[in-house]
């Protein structure tokens, strides 16, 4: 009886650890939509208040693109950010489909009015990319 006790429970502690790992949140996977690819067109090195240019080729999962980037600045400042659509601006104005801005550390809190680490995301209504 000694060894079946001992299968069984090996058994049990198997399944709970598959059970937990099946289980846990580590923020990755399937909770993360997919970042379509963006490119920056330009950015600001250097003082408090910064900008950051994305030019995109559609509007799909434009939020995912804005916290993609903003997750990446972490230099002490405000950020200005702004996403294009590749297609139909002109010199004299870009096709902006979203703004946002970052705030990272007390420099950022106080160049953007929002608290440290805080993004805000919002959408240009009406915007299509390409452009019809």
């Amino acid at each position: 009886m000694g060894q079946h006790r001992t299968t069984a429970a090996a058994f049990a502690i198997a399944a709970t650890l598959a059970l937990t790992a099946c289980g846990s949140d580590d923020g990755g996977g399937d909770d993360k939509p997919d970042v379509p690819p963006y490119k920056i067109t330009h950015q600001s090195k250097t003082g408090n208040q910064r900008t950051v240019d994305i030019e995109v080729k559609s509007t799909k999962q434009l939020e995912a693109v804005f916290e993609d980037a903003a997750d990446k600045l972490t230099d002490d400042a405000g950020y200005y950010i702004g996403i294009n659509c590749n297609s139909g601006g002109s010199a004299a104005a870009d096709n902006r489909l979203a703004n946002g801005r970052k705030a990272v550390g007390s420099i950022g809190a106080a160049v953007t009015g929002m608290n440290d680490g805080d993004i805000e995301y919002e959408a240009v209504e009406g915007r299509t990319c390409p452009d019809k």
